[in-house]
């Protein structure tokens, strides 16, 4: 049976491996001319749309100010949400969500690592 630390230490070599090329990718890009002109006109193109958007944020203060509200909302009913699943999943209890489609959702966990 494969370890948990073996397929650790594979997954820090590929991305080791990934690494190196990634930065043999960046530097065929950084010695590309077409490359840095196409960039450099991006950057203006970018700098423009920066400049639209905000003129339109000062013309909608008001619904932007309701917008973040209705963000911060979100996202405390979602991790309220998820408190809710994960106590009923530790009773032992089904829990059944259906959309306004009739679809239906179950629970989804993940586990992840971070450093310590």
């Amino acid at each position: 049976m494969i370890e948990a630390q073996e397929i650790f230490n594979r997954i820090k070599e590929k991305q080791k491996e990934q690494k190196v090329l990634k930065e043999v990718y960046r530097n065929l890009q950084s010695n590309s001319r077409p490359y840095q002109d196409v960039v450099e006109e991006l950057k203006a193109l970018k700098e423009k749309k920066k400049q639209l958007e905000e003129s339109f944020r000062s013309e909608m203060k008001a619904e932007l100010t309701q917008l973040d509200g209705l963000k911060t909302d979100i996202a405390s009913d979602r991790e309220m949400l998820s408190d809710i699943a994960l106590n009923h999943l530790v009773k032992g209890e089904k829990i059944d969500i259906t959309d306004e489609y009739n679809n239906k959702y179950e629970p989804l966990f993940v586990v992840r690592f971070k450093k310590i």
